[in-house]
């Protein structure tokens, strides 16, 4: 099975949980879905070898972070320069979801975008600090730094994670070994 097919039978089969990890993400499902369109798309435009299907799907979740990230300092940036004149945004309708979804994406939205990227890794994907510090290409220093403050302001908002704090620090400082 070649590249291309590999990355057809990964977006008819494993769609929906490309969708729900873009999400965690981004925390708005059209742009979930855009961000996983995008993502596929770039994969698409670059064929690359076949490696079966868990490294096709590693190889897109990548590229939706990428992408997640890249549009995240876009708009950062865009933020800076454009006027002040902006009308308002439209939100979801929140009788859709329940309290603890709107908890969750109220205090994922008050994350920085590396944070929140932290945060998913390392809880959705289940990777250790190094394997995450590795996904970013950002230094296990780093990562656990981002990881500690998106952890600190989730609890502040949200409550305690489950572990005890001096758990969870022992454990971060470890560098997370399991």
């Amino acid at each position: 099975m070649g590249w291309r097919d590999e990355l057809t039978t990964l977006a008819t089969e494993r769609g929906p949980a490309l969708v729900g990890y873009a999400y965690l993400l981004c925390g708005d499902l059209p742009r979930a879905n855009d961000l996983v369109q995008e993502a596929l798309a770039r994969a698409w435009a670059r064929p690359g070898r076949a490696h079966g299907p868990q490294a096709t799907e590693a190889y897109v979740r990548r590229a939706v972070l990428s992408v997640f990230l890249d549009e995240r300092r876009r708009a950062t940036s865009w933020a800076r320069k454009r006027h002040l004149a902006v009308g308002p945004t439209t939100t979801p309708d929140p009788t859709t979801r329940t309290d603890d979804q709107l908890d969750v994406q109220e205090a994922l939205t008050g994350l920085s975008p590396r944070e929140r990227a932290c945060v998913v890794l390392r809880f959705y994907d289940d990777l250790t600090v190094p394997a995450l510090a590795g996904r970013l290409g950002i230094s296990e220093g780093a990562a656990k730094r981002y990881l500690s403050d998106g952890l600190g302001k989730l609890e502040a908002a949200l409550g305690p994670v489950g572990a005890a704090p001096e758990q969870l620090t022992v454990r971060l400082t470890e560098g997370d070994r399991r």
